[in-house]
């Protein structure tokens, strides 16, 4: 049996399963207990996959197949070497079918969304000007730094995104590069943003287009063709893949171009001694260039297995259970008078399993920590690597207090953060129905236990705690 053959053995070993689309994908840790501080112990409800998606069953039982064969990849003539190196150029077709991409497009393997948006930012030409809006998460924000930048303010309506484009775009100088950055979903409030209108605007004003598909491609169906954009960055641990890997995918040009975003091994086709003492390289004119060093062959193939099984699941039946769980979330939401959802676009712009909110009375990270410890819900609080959206969305000024993931605030005091609940293809309806009592109940109700600060973060105090919840059984 050849290396190829058996690659492809693997890659389908366990693609006889046909998940049932009524029902959650399963997921590593779906049957998970945590202790509560009140007592007893509880299934985990993770629902923030915004951050990290759990993986897939199905990837985990892919990748487990395939440890056996590891090998490193491209250059070694052993048969596991060949086997793996098989595997990994398969699984970057794999992503390229998934991602719609054209011909002579190119998937590049990364760390991660971050560290795709970084290469291209990287590969730029000489003098190129990008416009991204303030509205973009951190990964997307802050790459380009040697570019011309101009920062968009927060449209409020999808068209008044495309007109801000255009407008900005319109005033540009019309004969240098230019490069356009947006989000498909936005991490703080899930809401889908008009990319193929977006699209069609750079394109009319001669610049390019990347999409930030971190939050979108776990969620829907992403064609690069079909939405237009000239490149897609995401990350693997977003769409149920873990391994620490992520996608460049788009056009060939600007990456073959430039130098490598990384100089070593894997990229150099040749590397040649001159007369003088210094050295001459050839780099590679393909992906390889800018993925130098040992690749995550793994992790590209945890990306592959999650594609495959997203695919096979059909996006169309994911699609629809997930709004109803946005719709029991929302609804749940709307019935408490205390929490304001967090919104750009209003009430009835589609979006993905991504909500966040504030609660009257609450410091964010008080509520959290209490959703955690007495609930066994894993949700997330804080500015959410989208400083500036956040702020905008709560109408504070630049120094208020608040910071990413390690909010400042005492419990009942306020801070300038907000509380985020995420879910996806593995979410059973019981955690988010279990989510919006409790909700209610903390709101009505209040915390059962006390909380303190420490290192920055809201976490239960055990001492008074225990101290209250002893009171108040004697009582």
């Amino acid at each position: 049996m050849s290396a190829s053959t058996v690659a492809t053995a693997v890659a389908t070993d366990s693609e006889s399963a046909d998940p049932c689309c009524a029902e959650p994908l399963p997921v590593l840790g779906r049957d998970v207990t945590v202790p509560l501080v009140t007592g007893g112990e509880v299934t985990y409800a993770a629902l923030d996959y915004a951050a990290s998606a759990p993986a897939l069953q199905r990837v985990w039982d892919d990748v487990a197949a395939y440890a056996p064969y590891y090998g490193s990849v491209h250059r070694g003539a052993g048969y596991l070497s060949q086997l793996s190196t098989d595997l990994f150029e398969n699984s970057r077709r794999t992503v390229a079918e998934f991602l719609g991409c054209r011909e002579g497009d190119q998937v590049v393997f990364t760390r991660s969304t971050t560290d795709s948006l970084n290469l291209l930012a990287a590969v730029l030409p000489a003098d190129c000007q990008v416009f991204v809006f303030e509205t973009e998460h951190h990964a997307s924000l802050l790459p380009w730094r040697d570019a011309r930048v101009t920062y968009l303010n927060a449209p409020r309506t999808p068209g008044d995104a495309v007109r801000t484009l255009e407008r900005a775009l319109a005033d540009r100088d019309p004969y240098g590069p230019a490069l356009v950055c947006v989000t498909g979903a936005s991490n703080v409030t899930g809401e889908l943003w008009p990319v193929r209108e977006l699209a069609a605007a750079a394109h009319a004003h001669g610049a390019r287009i990347v999409l930030d598909a971190a939050q979108l491609a776990p969620h829907h169906p992403v064609d690069i063709a079909e939405l237009d954009v000239d490149w897609i960055a995401f990350s693997g641990h977003k769409l149920y893949a873990p391994f620490g890997s992520g996608v460049l995918a788009g056009r060939a040009d600007w990456l073959g171009e430039a130098e490598p975003y990384l100089a070593g091994g894997g990229a150099s086709r040749t590397v040649t001694r001159r007369a003088d003492g210094g050295v001459d390289v050839e780099w590679h004119d393909t992906a390889a260039r800018h993925e130098a060093g040992s690749p995550n062959v793994i992790g590209a193939y945890s990306i592959a297995a999650a594609c495959k099984a997203l695919t096979e699941a059909g996006f169309d039946s994911l699609v629809a259970r997930e709004r109803q769980l946005i719709q029991k979330v929302r609804e749940g939401l709307a019935g408490v008078p205390e929490v304001r959802v967090l919104s750009l676009f209003g009430d009835d712009a589609p979006r993905v399993g991504v909500i966040s909110f504030v609660v009257d009375g609450w410091n964010s990270s008080h509520f959290a920590a209490a959703l955690s410890a007495e609930y066994g819900i894993g949700v997330r609080d804080g500015l959410f690597c989208a400083h500036p959206l956040v702020r905008t969305l709560l109408g504070s000024t630049p120094d208020e207090p608040g910071e990413c993931g390690a909010p400042e605030a005492a419990p009942g005091e306020r801070s300038l953060n907000a509380i985020r609940v995420s879910f996806g293809a593995g979410t059973p309806d019981e955690h988010v129905e279990r989510f919006v009592r409790a909700v209610k109940e903390l709101v009505s109700d209040g915390a059962r236990w006390s909380y303190r600060t420490e290192d920055g973060r809201c976490v239960p105090d055990t001492a008074a705690g225990a101290a209250a919840d002893a009171e108040a059984t004697a009582a």
